[in-house]
């Protein structure tokens, strides 16, 4: 049980990194950014690329796909999703989902559908001792960054002067217009931090699943479900959903096979009963 507890924390670490650019780009537009699976893949297709083409590592890549994709994120935001912010939220959504299928279309054009192998680093090729069990290195090395990432991204936000109008520009925007805080100033740069929080989760999930074209469409649908039930717009919500969810889906894998697959989603069907906005959401965000 503690082992595939420790699974769903390892998968809770991609939940959680797609989640959290989720939280802060629906936050601070307003928009359903349904691209987030296409740029997932993106970042393990950017690695896998580098690495084929260009011979160069994973710990390399690591740190240049991200900051590359994030670029792409803010020529995005800048060029095609300002255009359509003060429109209903309807047209970036189905502007998004388009960027989503050109994404794949191109990507499958060029490599087919079939999945493409990457090998994990060599210096985490083995297994750590844990106690009770031992573990693959590399998926307590994923955990391990994931955290990290997220501990680091709440410190920013929550004690830093920058952190602190991000995060209200995110969860409050009209009372932060209101304060005389230029919102607009603050959106592309955080629109190309969640982006490039998505492709950081794509490079660490390639030596791990399958890279192909489709790795990013059946995932992103539970990081919705995930946003959705920890608060759309609350940061901590949906990282903290994000865990929980992973810990949920490994048990029920060992507990309840037959349904395992559609918990989350009964999961977000009973709290939205409960609670509309979702467990750490605000009223107001569904308004």
């Amino acid at each position: 049980m503690l082992q595939q507890a420790f699974n769903g924390l390892v998968g809770g670490a991609f939940y959680a990194l797609l989640a959290l650019g989720l939280a802060v780009i629906f936050g601070m537009l307003g928009v359903v950014n349904f691209a987030h699976g296409a740029f997932y893949m993106l970042g393990a297709f950017g690695a896998y690329i580098l690495l084929s083409s260009f011979g160069v590592n994973f710990w390399v890549a690591l740190i240049a796909v991200p900051l590359v994709l994030g670029l792409l994120g803010v020529l995005l935001e800048r060029l095609l999703i300002r255009r359509l912010v003060q429109l209903d939220p309807l047209y970036n959504f189905l502007l998004t989902f388009g960027i989503s299928l050109i994404l794949q279309d191109l990507v499958r054009r060029q490599y087919g559908v079939q999945s493409q192998p990457y090998p994990r680093p060599s210096e985490l090729s083995g297994s750590l001792n844990l106690g009770l069990f031992t573990y693959p290195a590399y998926q307590v090395f994923v955990l391990v960054v994931a955290v990290l990432v997220c501990a680091g991204a709440w410190v920013v936000l929550t004690r830093t002067r920058v952190g602190m109008i991000v995060r209200a520009a995110t969860e409050r925007p009209e009372l932060t217009r209101a304060l005389g805080i230029d919102v607009a100033r603050w959106v592309t740069p955080v629109f190309g931090f969640g982006i490039a929080l998505a492709g950081l989760a794509g490079v660490l999930a390639a030596p791990m699943r399958a890279v192909n074209p489709l790795m990013g469409g059946d995932l992103i649908i539970i990081v919705f479900a995930v946003v959705v039930i920890g608060g759309l717009g609350s940061i901590f919500g949906s990282v903290t959903a994000a865990f929980g969810i992973g810990l949920i889906t490994a048990l029920g894998n060992l507990y309840l096979p037959t349904i395992s697959q559609t918990l989350v989603f009964i999961l977000m069907a009973a709290v939205l009963l409960w609670r509309p906005a979702g467990l750490f959401g605000r009223e107001e965000a569904l308004t």
